[in-house]
């Protein structure tokens, strides 16, 4: 491991004190590393300070919530720079999904330990970098209508009453999905595509836990008629990631594949790792193992486990127009 770090510090995310934060992870990382302290003052700061780091031959580690891990890995991304997450935002979905503890001073010494995984991330139609997940329709209006103020108050309880309502006021929408050489369509109130989500993330659990580097990515089809059978099958979703057991709903469907376009009508909110880039098509392919991330020792390089949990899919037709039904699409 280098011995020169940049620390890539968002001081307004999260609840807590950013000075307090800050003097933990210093205390913590200054005697083993050459650090420099960049801190983020606009949302383009934190790519552009990783950029400027791999320049100089420094590791990039992110301290902030997921917008910023985000940034950061979107300029890390296959370089072969190992990049380290200090989790410090309101859901910090990104370290829940790899295993990294929530304590600063324990994600400050899965840095220091060095041990390091391979996964994957994926590319978007308009060239952004996506780690976590993107989607449209129930989860990705959750987002959208959770306020700054709110998330302060309330932290990761403001996404879950979002949701809440969001299921209450629940919306249909055609959707075309297209995967390599195939084509369905159906009636849903979201869509979600996960490259790496922790259960917590609901609508991306139709297939169970997301895997970070198959080289897949996990599209969840949630299409519940009514809230009631919403909310029923959001419980569900959650048991499914938790158990990593696939959900045999008729209501939910879920396919892996290496590149999708996800196409709505009418045109909905697109959001890619919680910021919202506009209503158009959603259009992303994967980039298997793009990115080095600093991990505790039982998930580091060498433990990868493939878990396949669709079954053999080569006896669907090369080109199918269908509606959803049963588990898997």
């Amino acid at each position: 491991m280098a011995s020169q770090a940049w620390l890539i510090f968002n001081p307004a995310a999260g609840q807590g004190d950013a000075d307090r934060d800050l003097a933990v992870i210093r205390a913590m990382l200054d005697p083993e590393l050459d650090l420099e302290i960049r801190t983020t003052e606009t949302e383009t700061d934190a790519e552009l300070f990783a950029r400027q780091a791999l320049e100089v031959g420094a590791i990039p580690i992110a301290a902030g919530g997921d917008g910023t891990v985000s940034k950061v890995m979107a300029a890390a991304i296959e370089t072969g720079v190992p990049v380290g997450a200090i989790p410090r935002g309101t859901a910090n979905a990104f370290a829940q999904a790899l295993g990294l503890p929530d304590n600063l001073e324990a994600a400050c010494q899965v840095i220091l330990d060095g041990n390091v995984r391979c996964i994957d991330a994926a590319r978007c139609g308009d060239g952004r970098l996506m780690v976590l997940w993107a989607g449209v329709g129930v989860g990705a209006e959750a987002i959208v209508q959770t306020d700054s103020d709110s998330k302060e108050r309330l932290g990761r309880l403001a996404y879950v009453l979002s949701g809440v309502q969001q299921l209450q006021d629940l919306h249909h929408f055609n959707v075309e999905i297209e995967v390599e050489d195939r084509i369905w369509v159906a009636s849903a109130a979201a869509v979600t595509v996960a490259n790496a989500a922790p259960p917590t993330s609901i609508l991306a659990q139709g297939p169970a836990r997301v895997c970070p580097d198959d080289g897949l990515l996990d599209i969840t089809v949630f299409a519940p008629d009514t809230t009631a059978e919403a909310i029923t099958a959001s419980y569900e979703l959650l048991w499914s990631g938790l158990n990593d057991r696939a959900t045999d709903r008729s209501d939910v469907g879920y396919l892996r594949a290496k590149s999708v376009k996800v196409r709505t009508t009418p045109p909905q909110n697109v959001v890619v790792d919680g910021e919202v880039i506009g209503r158009d098509t959603l259009e992303m392919t994967c980039v298997p193992g793009g990115l080095r991330v600093f991990v505790p020792s039982s998930d580091a390089e060498g433990d990868n486990l493939v878990r396949e949990l669709l079954g053999d899919r080569a006896s669907v037709d090369a080109t199918t127009d269908a509606t959803m039904e049963g588990r898997s699409l």
